[in-house]
């Protein structure tokens, strides 16, 4: 295969890559919590071709790579619920919640009592306090967090969420629909949390379909490009044979 073909299927790669982020962006609008996620993309030059025979240099050929996600942080919309179990961040943080497969760090305050009366996340993972997992007692009364996260019942203090900040957000990776895993968290100084509100997606729908439309032109620019280039390899073939 001719290089301009290698380079443009390298270019629909990225585009078939970016457009399923898209779609993923798109079709969590209104999952809360939500962190709309964007493709980077690289130029690879490769290293040209040498050889003493060649009567001039090999030029150089630039190929494109999907490099890596980046997310979106900023927060989402709050939403009112009046549901004394949603819990927003009002600022920076994330709530700590316990998983299988160790701590994990997510925005999405829609919490919840499993049946043995512990704070859980709605896919069942207990949520973190300063002093580990909550449970509460049959028979507490209604549950109300106050802005520092500290959590009474009519038994009294019963906890405070564990809220953490990291120095470089930009390292958390996705562990989940709305989870993310990353390293040395630090408490959050000033967290301000809001009982009865949950936090939304921070997608913007309008913006996420205007780029779907934009990226599927460019992935069907890229193929009548390559088609044109091999109709033009397949002409020059045949003219050349007709003149030997």
């Amino acid at each position: 295969m001719e290089n301009a073909q290698l380079v443009g299927l390298s270019r629909q790669i990225v585009l078939r890559r970016e457009l399923d982020l898209i779609a993923n962006n798109v079709a969590n609008v209104d999952t809360n919590g939500f962190k709309a996620q964007a493709l980077l993309a690289k130029e690879q030059r490769l290293s040209p071709a040498a050889d003493l025979d060649f009567k001039r240099s090999d030029r150089p050929i630039s190929f494109v790579l999907d490099d890596a996600n980046r997310y979106d942080l900023s927060a989402g919309r709050m939403m009112a619920t009046g549901n004394d179990l949603d819990v927003a961040i009002d600022g920076k943080g994330w709530f700590v919640v316990q998983t299988a497969n160790g701590e994990r760090y997510t925005r999405n305050g829609s919490f919840a009592l499993s049946p043995d009366g512990t704070l859980v996340t709605r896919n069942g993972d207990p949520v973190m306090t300063d002093g580990g997992p909550l449970t509460l007692q049959p028979g507490e009364g209604r549950i109300t967090v106050a802005g520092d996260g500290v959590i009474s019942t009519n038994q009294g203090v019963r906890g405070k969420l564990k809220v953490v900040e990291f120095a470089d957000a930009g390292s958390l990776k996705k562990a989940g629909e709305t989870l993310f895993e990353g390293t040395n968290p630090q408490p959050s100084t000033f967290p301000r949390l809001v009982q009865g509100q949950i936090e939304k997606s921070n997608v913007r729908a309008v913006e996420q379909i205007s780029r779907l439309i934009e990226v599927g032109r460019s992935y069907e620019q890229v193929s009548s490009w390559m088609s044109k280039t091999d109709d033009m390899r397949r002409d020059a073939i045949e003219k050349l044979a007709a003149v030997a």
